[in-house]
């Protein structure tokens, strides 16, 4: 039995636990993020509601709450910086919806669908400038350095993925430099700011990045490969997504790899110059599952999500946040169930 299955057997994954010891904390952060995002500029806070509200857990500042209390946290300083995190994340959304021309976004129409892309770029714009002012309120340079790094990384990794995303013959360690930026840099910082914003030793902080960064590619390796086994109601976005973009992820490097000459003509047709027809899209997802590309991806991410929990080892286990917090690791590898 692989490491994915032997969680699922073991217990279904909730982040209930989780969510429920943050309640009051998040109930503050939601207050901030609704402040933070009006204007007297009609359009964004319209446009902000419209993505903003279709968040349900808000993953990424819960990691930033979570990392805070984990270390010790007893004041409310890392509301702001939980906050900025949703909205940096919000920003990139909006951006990457717009460059991949993406239909759905947490299960409703895309913004830039109903208001344009001008306006969604811009509004991320917006988001982006309230989470900095957001950081800068927080008072903490160590936290703004943690979290304007990230926005760097972020961009530069959704700048790679561009350049790189019909390339069939992309490396794995490239593919995983690509989401290790894209993706899991956000989850590290929000938990390393966290960290920082409790006062935590330089050795707690490094290890709560860790649980960040290998819980976020957990969480990108099981997107992708839901973009081939999942529908619209699991992931919130259009199942065959990435096929249809094109885009070189993991399942179907893989796949790729493992089919060979056979399917060349395929894979360089459908994929590298996307000229698809009907039915290419199933004849991906059944490649991807019978050569076990799928099953690859997913030990993968549950090898992610072992090391996050690792990184969680120096805390007291009874703090009632670590094993909470290894739910959420959990979690990460089962939302297919």
């Amino acid at each position: 039995m692989d490491a994915a299955s032997a969680a699922v057997v073991a217990k279904p994954a909730s982040v209930d636990r989780l969510l429920e010891l943050a309640r009051p904390d998040m109930a503050g952060v939601d207050a901030l993020i609704r402040d933070r995002m009006q204007s007297p500029v009609a359009v964004i806070p319209a446009l902000a509601e419209h993505l903003i509200g279709g968040s349900a857990k808000r993953l990424r500042p819960l990691l930033t709450i979570a990392a805070a209390r984990l270390a010790g946290a007893r004041d409310d300083a890392c509301l702001k910086l939980a906050a900025s995190v949703e909205f940096i994340h919000t920003a990139t959304l909006l951006h990457d919806d717009v460059v991949d021309s993406s239909e759905l976004r947490r299960g409703k129409v895309a913004a830039h669908l109903i208001w344009g892309a001008p306006a969604s770029v811009l509004v991320g714009d917006f988001l982006f400038a309230r989470s900095f002012e957001l950081m800068v309120e927080a008072g903490s340079i160590q936290a703004l350095e943690i979290l304007a790094r990230a926005s760097r990384v972020i961009a530069e990794g959704e700048v790679l993925q561009l350049t790189r995303s019909h390339d069939l013959n992309l490396p794995q360690d490239t593919y995983l430099d690509i989401i290790r930026a894209k993706t899991a840099e956000l989850f590290a910082a929000a938990a390393e700011a966290g960290a920082v914003s409790a006062g935590a030793s330089a050795e707690q902080c490094r290890n709560l990045r860790r649980f960040g960064q290998n819980l976020g590619l957990a969480f990108q390796l099981v997107d992708d490969a839901l973009d081939y086994s999942g529908d619209a109601g699991t992931l919130g976005k259009n199942s065959g997504d990435d096929f249809r973009e094109g885009k070189a992820t993991l399942p179907l490097l893989l796949a790729i790899a493992r089919t060979g000459p056979a399917e060349k003509a395929f894979w360089d047709r459908a994929v590298a110059r996307r000229e698809q027809e009907d039915g290419d899209f199933e004849r991906a997802r059944r490649l991807i599952a019978e050569t076990g590309a799928e099953a690859a991806t997913l030990e993968l991410a549950a090898h992610y999500a072992d090391d996050a929990k690792a990184a969680l080892s120096e805390f007291a286990a009874s703090n009632s946040w670590r094993p909470a917090m290894e739910d959420l690791a959990d979690f990460a590898v089962q939302r297919k169930m």
